[in-house]
């Protein structure tokens, strides 16, 4: 599917001259050189100035457009595409958009997990983000792709959790692809979704190491009195790794991106009773054989699900950080200047559905991904990232608008216009 045809499918969603501006203002995201601001958009989408410049603010910070339509859009298009059948593969996890100002619009002072260390946490001004990303295994393999398909903002002092916030996702996402087998993959800060009761859903993530965990139910004895809803207490879960019997552990190579691992693994099913008092959960605990890595410890409601899936599932769970990074760094997610009311929230939440319709676009149009060029300080390099997908987008785009601007010579050409849009573009490149 084309750029143009990806854009209008959302046409529904807009009237006649806020989708002029939605189009208008996410082809000049992609565009646009430097920094990624609203001006700077507009300056590459509407270079004539042929609307008022603060139309395109006011369509982020109060038009009447609904963020979660174009979640539903975009999530139902990337599963038909890339899922058509199986079990949907989803990862969550939340991140700080920086924002900068004394008066933005839902932001708060967050804990910065990428500046943040084992002995040392920063805080940094922010929005915090909560996101559910769609697991996509390119046609080239390697490293799977993180498609968001949904977000909401989580502000301070919300009344609800990053946790809620993902639970509500996943409900909606399961009323957006009634009769899917959903499976989330998410850090051990969303374990406690184990017992959420997801309709439709597993989750597999990292448990606790001082998880208080159980033996199942025993069966009822038939004696007068409430029945136990739990069995005796287990050790804590590396107790559990340091008891297990050399018999109890199965070798199994792991794919991890870019190669595989050898790993001892241990399964047990057990009853994690203050998260899901109800059903058992499947514990998963993988070691290096080597001795040098100290033992994980995974959690999986997922009980047909082997160890070795499990660990893989979870190593996947990467693509997530790569798309934050891609966001950030090569779309400029945080750059867009708007600070009222639903402006912050609208602009992050683009910056990540672009990146989601970006990757749309290429793996449609070059599944083989073969259109970055080899550089000599590269010379590992095999497969395409989120940037020469990007690049690909932009250049079929900036061919267009040339080749629109261009004639065949005939009389009154003003050759100087192709000129001056290529200077101005070079002009402000950063």
């Amino acid at each position: 599917m084309g750029w143009t045809a990806l854009l209008t499918a959302a046409r529904p969603l807009f009237r006649a001259g806020s989708f002029a501006l939605f189009t208008d203002l996410l082809t000049g995201w992609v565009l646009a050189p430097g920094r990624g601001t609203i001006t700077a958009m507009i300056a590459v989408a509407d270079p004539a100035c042929g609307r008022a410049h603060d139309a395109y603010h006011r369509f982020v910070r109060d038009g009447a457009w609904s963020v979660s339509g174009l979640w539903r859009l975009l999530a139902v298009h990337a599963v038909a595409t890339f899922a058509p059948s199986g079990v949907v593969s989803l990862d969550c996890d939340d991140t700080l958009f920086h924002k900068s100002g004394r008066r933005v619009a839902g932001a708060g002072t967050f804990r910065d997990a990428v500046r943040s260390t084992s002995h040392r946490v920063v805080y940094a001004l922010g929005l915090n983000l909560v996101v559910v990303t769609l697991r996509v295994i390119p046609p080239w393999g390697d490293m799977p792709i993180a498609v968001p398909v949904n977000a909401r903002l989580h502000k301070k002092k919300d009344p609800t959790t990053t946790v809620e916030h993902a639970a509500q996702m996943l409900a909606e996402l399961a009323d957006w692809l009634p009769d899917r087998q959903l499976h989330l993959c998410a850090d051990g800060a969303y374990a406690c979704l184990a017992g959420a009761d997801l309709a439709g859903t597993h989750l597999t993530s990292r448990l606790r190491r001082d998880a208080a965990l159980h033996q199942g139910a025993p069966p009822r004895t038939g004696r007068p009195g409430r029945p136990r809803t739990k069995g005796d207490r287990l050790p804590a879960p590396p107790e559990l790794a340091a008891k297990a019997r050399p018999r109890d552990w199965v070798k199994a190579t792991i794919n991890v991106p870019g190669h595989a691992v050898d790993k001892l693994i241990h399964t047990r099913d057990v009853l994690w009773y203050s998260v899901n008092p109800k059903e058992l959960v499947r514990l998963v605990i993988v070691r290096d054989p080597a001795g040098v890595e100290p033992d994980d410890f995974f959690v999986t409601t997922d009980l047909s699900a082997s160890g070795a899936d499990t660990a893989a599932r979870y190593a996947g769970r990467w693509s997530i950080e790569v798309c934050f990074r891609d966001v950030k760094q090569d779309l400029g997610g945080e750059n867009p200047q708007s600070w009222k009311r639903q402006g912050p929230e609208r602009a992050a939440c683009l910056s990540l559905w672009l990146h989601a319709t970006t990757w749309c676009w290429y793996l449609a149009e070059h599944p083989a991904g073969d259109t970055w060029t080899p550089r000599p300080w590269y010379p590992r390099k095999r497969t395409p990232s989120f940037l020469d997908a990007l690049a690909a987008l932009r250049r079929t785009l900036w061919s267009q608008r040339i080749t629109t601007m261009s004639t065949d010579g005939s009389p009154g050409h003003d050759k100087t216009r192709i000129t001056n849009a290529l200077l101005d573009t070079l002009a402000y490149a950063a």
